[in-house]
């Protein structure tokens, strides 16, 4: 792909935008930005649809911008290379790389792998989904080191050449409907890891899930499993051998010691020991906004798990705790069933709290399944959860949907709810 002198379009403005258009002027490419919104960023232009039908060599569309956007069908239809940020990346990217995919779970065991590599002494640097843009880790990759990148559907469903030397896929559920329409097309996007792989490379798979299984089949790389069957006896099972104690792992919920046997098999393909390994995983610290304990206030506990964005995730960090809850579920639906959570919800909570523009579809899901509590905002469901609770309950933040109906991101929704529960001692008077 010549990219000097080249006439390229990137659409959409946020942070891997930026970086891909960045990186195609320091190519010496004619760089256009373009977004529905105004930005500041050189050769912007705002989004149109006669713009699409330019004379482009190459467009660029960021992960959050759907494909079959009219303009990019046409221009696709023309001939014009319509290539993905990651795509763009992957001849300039060097050394070897760790890709990470998976409908929950992606973002800790990415940077569980970062942190066990790192801690070990192993090069290695961390971004995609999380952090640093693929396009701009070309510029820090070495040839003697570790890519390890956390890689969403909207990446993935535009790689053709981009490889993986060792692929990762933690699990595939419902999600993103709304932007893939079935989950077929869903699963095919995170297939596109492996359909590149070559022999010598790895695929970490997990063995208790159905779509999991069928990317063995798409690969040339050798493939290594997980399960959540071999978490017994207290003990994490690692390819036939005890790894550490349930009880070290610092994250909780069984999901996340799927996670660490996942991260497990990494760092072994990359060098690491059994022993350096558990070493490593007893230190980590759990992402912010996945499951993040935020504070107990007279005996009530709050968690932000404000990235449980879909139905699965949500339902997960419900099965990590052991009851009392008081569950803020709501936001942007993604097209995802919300009556898979009954079942959990009757058992485990007191209440789900709603809000966003999904709650009145939430509820006639979860209609007599549980008690729920109309609140529309999360500061109204922050309130509301606090006068309700008792000392020995938990407030989780736990949407089961996406954010962009009342917020920027889920990091700004997970910040928001962290403000919230820090001024009800201010409010309140509660005390730590």
């Amino acid at each position: 792909m010549k990219l000097q002198n080249a006439k390229a379009l990137v659409v959409g403005m946020e942070k891997s935008g930026r970086a891909a258009a960045a990186f195609l002027a320091a190519q010496g490419a004619d760089v256009t930005t373009t977004d529905l919104n105004q930005h500041d960023t050189p050769g912007f232009r705002i989004q149109s649809e006669k713009l699409f039908d330019e004379a482009w060599d190459l467009i660029v569309p960021s992960p959050g911008v759907p494909l079959d956007v009219p303009g990019l069908e046409r221009a696709r239809a023309l001939g014009v290379q319509v290539v993905g940020e990651v795509e763009l990346a992957a001849p300039y990217l060097l050394g070897r790389t760790i890709a990470i995919t998976g409908s929950n779970g992606k973002t800790t065991t990415t940077s569980m792998v970062g942190h066990i590599l790192q801690s070990a002494g192993v090069a290695a640097q961390v971004g995609g989904n999380i952090g640093t843009p693929v396009i701009a880790m070309t510029a820090t990759s070495h040839a003697d080191q570790w890519n390890v990148l956390e890689l969403s559907s909207f990446q993935l469903e535009t790689v053709r050449t981009f490889r993986a030397h060792v692929g990762v896929c933690l699990n595939v559920t419902q999600n993103h409907l709304d932007r893939h329409h079935t989950f077929g097309n869903y699963a095919a996007a995170k297939g596109n890891l492996f359909r590149t792989q070559q022999a010598g490379d790895h695929a970490v798979l997990n063995a208790d899930d159905e779509t999991c299984r069928s990317f063995a089949a798409l690969t040339a790389a050798e493939t290594s499993w997980f399960s959540g069957n071999d978490i017994r006896d207290g003990l994490v099972w690692v390819n036939g051998s005890p790894l550490m104690a349930l009880s070290d792992i610092p994250v909780p919920g069984r999901h996340n010691a799927e996670n660490v046997m996942a991260a497990a098999c990494i760092a072994r393909i990359a060098g690491v020991s059994s022993g350096e390994i558990a070493a490593a995983v007893k230190t980590f610290k759990a992402v912010e906004h996945r499951l993040e304990f935020v504070t107990e206030l007279n005996g009530v506990r709050f968690y932000n798990d404000s990235k449980a964005t879909s139905v699965d995730a949500a339902t997960k960090a419900l099965d990590s705790f052991d009851g009392n809850l008081w569950v803020i579920l709501g936001g942007n639906d993604k097209g995802s069933d919300d009556t898979t959570q009954r079942e959990r919800l009757q058992r485990q909570a007191h209440a789900a709290v709603l809000i966003g523009s999904a709650a009145e579809k939430i509820a006639g899901q979860l209609a007599g399944a549980v008690k729920l509590i109309g609140a529309g905002t999360l500061d109204q469901a922050v309130h509301q959860a606090w006068k309700a609770a008792k000392p020995g309950d938990t407030v989780l933040l736990a949407p089961a949907c996406a954010s962009f109906d009342q917020f920027q991101s889920y990091e700004h929704r997970g910040l928001v709810f962290k403000e919230l529960v820090g001024e009800l001692s201010q409010r309140y008077g509660a005390k730590a």
